[in-house]
């Protein structure tokens, strides 16, 4: 008998979860997550599950983590400082894919060196100016990322310079060979750049998780979850951080399909601050073939085909003022629900809230409060920024009595966006609280907030709702509306068939959402959704029925869908895929693309066989080294050739071989 632990780090939850044999959830538990300190929260829901469970620490054989820390990170900007060494480009590819967008001003240095593309070298490797470079920057970096021309055709100078690296600096290096095996180095330097930011910050997070767990008692190997649903060992993942952008949200549809064995569905994630919705297809999460966008970034990294809307439990709740019938928009903003503050400090916010109803007329900052993370570096600040939070200090305050002039708007963004301060109003949460469908924190706040908030005027004159009650129902509604338009969008974003429009035109469409309504005239109209919704997340079962009736749709809510992710963190399998290619430099003449260097041979097959071995055996020691047991091996090959005066030409053959187990589990 097996006990499996799955933990995941959401915006709002840490959730964990205890697995008997990978067949059934012994247990499940919640603790808010910690953003101070994300291992904190972890120990809380993990303590948690073992008391709910009974099972002692050292019964459980294997944990695993998915986590949104690198996602966040990167679309918040956070991370260390990087230097870029580039080789064999020029001074505008540092323009093309973001890539200077990417770097923020860390240094770089474009040096000689670089291959072509059958991997012969171009110009020798310039040793002198990567060394200077080193010994400029060591001490102001936490990382550097090492990209040379064509490194997937010959990695040799990107492996030189990352020895340099070591040896220079001792610090971490990220070779962008070793990440992606696709051609086209500024894109490649992006996933670079991006994966050195994040080591250290990934490190901690997981070096602080293991010790968590030690400290429980917990021996067992840990794992973590990557972008594709996949598993990797907590060493790679400290090398290779990148590779968990999107983990969380695959853990979800992993989740999904463990919980449902559905084979073709959306999976429809609802958290605190985004629904995550992605397409389940044959039983497998649909893979992004650009590779993973986060925020403004696009990288080489495999990961699940996700659409993420800001859209949450926790989401703003805008009040639109504009024209005669106003009305609301929820998001994109994630706010702390009031009551949920409410429950931390209940006398500052109902004594703020009872005073602002006394008020006779509505104030712009009614039912909005600002706290301050404690811990978080000042470094960057502008005097401004600073003065707005030493005014908010280390308690929860009204809104009103930080906010003196507009500007002061500005500098509140810029510290929320860096993550020293919490914004509080009114979310879809604290609506569930006042309609009774959620009792877990301050509902009497709740519903004041809501008061405060039915009182503001649309552009007709009149207030917005005439009661709590009436306003709660107004939001649900939005969130509604908004989920079915994200879902319609996603589903016309995998459609086969072209449209003509984009995915949000499409959903939006007037015939679109006549049919959605059932229209009946002298044309009839009916449309939806043609195939199931599997709905995640802890407040889905609230919000989620009515979504499915909106659609016209089977809404599939399966038992623990509050803890899918952190099912799917620990349900995986361990899956590593290596990448080559074998090229034609000349008539009767395959060039196999190998790490130590190319090779020619004078037969195809036996250029494709050398391929195919090398890379078999490289997949095999990676899967097993990362933890894989009952390793399975397949091999797809992608061989292009050209029509040439009435006979086949051979061009390029693209292998990959994937190697895929489940984890191995710790015994006595």
């Amino acid at each position: 008998m097996a006990y499996m632990l799955g933990v995941d780090t959401g915006g709002t939850y840490t959730d964990a979860v205890l697995l008997e044999d990978e067949t059934e959830v012994v247990a499940s538990a919640k603790a808010l997550t910690t953003r101070e300190d994300l291992a904190i929260g972890i120990g809380k829901a993990v303590k948690a599950v073992l008391e709910t469970s009974g099972i002692a620490p050292d019964e459980v054989s294997l944990a695993s983590l998915s986590t949104t820390l690198a996602t966040n990170a990167l679309v918040e900007g956070q991370g260390g400082r990087v230097g870029l060494i580039y080789i064999g480009f020029r001074p505008r590819d540092l323009d093309a894919h973001g890539l200077s967008d990417a770097l923020k001003g860390d240094p770089h240095l474009i040096c000689a060196g670089g291959h072509d593309h059958a991997g012969m070298e171009v110009q020798p490797l310039d040793e002198d100016a990567i060394t200077n470079f080193l010994q400029a920057h060591k001490d102001g970096v936490s990382g550097f990322a090492v990209v040379a021309r064509f490194a997937t055709r010959n990695p040799a100078h990107e492996v030189r310079a990352a020895s340099l690296v070591a040896a220079v600096t001792g610090c971490p290096v990220s070779a962008s060979h070793q990440l992606s095996a696709r051609l086209n180095g500024p894109k490649r330097a992006v996933t670079a750049v991006l994966n050195a930011r994040l080591i250290g910050m990934i490190g901690q997070l997981i070096g602080r998780a293991e010790h968590v767990l030690q400290d429980l008692g917990i021996v067992a190997p840990m794992m973590v979850v990557r972008g594709d649903g996949a598993l990797m060992s907590s060493t790679q993942a400290r090398s290779r951080p990148i590779e968990t952008i999107l983990s969380g949200p695959a853990a979800s549809i992993v989740g999904a399909r463990w919980l449902t064995g559905a084979q073709h569905a959306l999976v429809s994630d609802i958290g605190g601050t985004t629904t995550d919705i992605a397409l389940l297809r044959d039983g497998k999460p649909a893979i992004d073939p650009g590779g993973a966008q986060v925020g403004p970034h696009r990288t080489m990294v495999e990961a699940v085909a996700m659409r993420t809307t800001g859209l949450g439990g926790d989401s703003e709740v805008q009040v639109i003022g504009e024209g005669l019938r106003g009305g609301l928009r929820l998001g994109p903003r994630r706010l702390l629900p009031v009551c949920l503050l409410a429950a931390h400090a209940p006398k500052v916010v109902h004594d703020a809230l009872d005073a602002q109803l006394r008020a006779a007329v509505p104030g712009e900052h009614d039912g909005r409060f600002v706290r301050a993370i404690c811990g978080r570096s000042r470094e960057g600040l502008g005097p401004r920024d600073v003065a707005l939070l030493d005014r908010i200090g280390e308690v929860v305050c009204p809104l009103a009595d930080v906010i003196r002039v507009r500007i002061d708007f500005g500098a509140l963004s810029r510290l929320v966006e860096r993550g020293l301060v919490q914004i509080s109003g009114v979310t879809p949460s604290d609506a569930s609280h006042v309609l009774g469908t959620l009792a877990a924190w301050d509902a009497s706040a709740a519903t004041k907030a809501l008061l405060l908030m039915a009182r503001k005027r649309q552009g007709s004159g009149e207030v917005l709702a005439a009661s709590a009650d009436a306003l709660a129902r107004m939001i649900v509604d939005q969130l509604t509306d908004q989920t079915v338009s994200a879902l319609l969008e996603a589903a016309f974003a995998e459609e086969d068939a072209d449209f003509g429009d984009a995915p949000h035109a499409l959903a939006h469409h007037a015939l679109m959402q006549a049919g959605l309504r059932g229209h009946r005239g002298l044309v009839r109209l009916n449309t939806g959704l043609n195939l199931p919704v599997v709905g995640l997340g802890a407040s889905a079962p609230n919000y989620y029925p009515a979504v499915g009736a909106s659609v016209g749709t089977e809404m599939i809510l399966p038992p623990h869908a509050d803890v899918a992710n952190a099912i799917g963190a620990v349900v995986g399998r361990v899956t590593l895929r290596r990448s080559g290619s074998v090229t034609a430099p000349g008539d009767g003449r395959f060039r196999v693309h190998l790490e130590e260097g190319p090779v020619d041979l004078s037969d195809q097959d036996a250029a494709l066989s050398l391929l195919e071995t090398t890379l078999r055996r490289e997949a095999g020691a990676q899967a097993h080294a990362a933890g894989a047991e009952d390793v399975q091996i397949n091999v797809t090959r992608d061989i292009r050739v050209a029509g040439v005066e009435a006979r086949e030409v051979f061009i390029e053959a693209i292998l990959t071989v994937e190697a895929s187990g489940r984890p191995r589990v710790a015994t006595d």
